[in-house]
C-alpha cells in the first residue's frame, strides 16, 4: 500500500520569496508595466505551483520524489544507507529548510521535507531496519 508525505512549507523559504516578489511587483505597479507585471504574476504562480505540488510517496521498495514538473526521482529504499536532518540550503525537492538528508547508493544523496519526519522516518526504517538515522534532536 502506498503512502505518501506532503512536503512541509516552511516559512524560511515562503518569506524570502514573497519578499523579492512583492519587491519587484511594486516598480512594476507604479510604472504600469504590464508585461513585467504578467511576468512576476507567472512567477508567483509558478513559485505557488513548485510549493503546493512537491511530495513524497513510498510504495513497492521505491520513494518517488515529485516537485512540480520538474522532479520525478526514485530512489530503491534498499539502496538507502542513511538519513540525517539538516537545514542545508542547497536546492532540492523541498519546499521548506527543515529537512531530511537521504543519502543512498554510493555517493548519492537528496534532500526532502515531508511534514511528517518520524512517521516518514518509522516507516522507511519498518521496510529497512538497518538504515543510519541522525536525528538533530531525539
Amino acid at each position: 500500500m502506498a503512502a505518501t508525505f506532503k512536503s512541509k512549507i516552511g516559512l524560511g523559504l515562503v518569506i524570502p520569496l514573497g519578499f523579492i516578489l512583492a519587491g519587484t511587483l511594486v516598480p512594476m505597479l507604479l510604472d504600469s508595466s504590464w508585461l513585467g507585471l504578467i511576468i512576476i504574476g507567472l512567477v508567483a504562480f509558478f513559485t505557488a505551483h513548485m510549493l503546493l505540488t512537491t511530495y513524497y510517496t513510498v510504495d513497492c521498495g521505491i520513494i518517488n520524489i515529485r516537485c512540480g514538473f520538474f522532479v520525478n526521482q526514485n530512489v530503491a529504499i534498499d539502496s538507502i544507507k542513511s538519513i540525517k536532518e539538516t537545514n542545508n540550503m542547497l536546492s532540492s525537492p523541498a519546499a521548506s529548510l527543515d529537512r531530511l538528508e537521504i543519502a543512498f547508493n554510493k555517493y548519492d544523496t537528496v534532500m526532502i521535507s515531508p511534514k511528517d519526519k518520524a512517521g516518514f522516518i518509522a516507516l522507511l526504517k519498518s521496510l529497512k531496519p538497518d538504515i543510519e538515522v541522525t536525528l538533530k534532536k531525539p
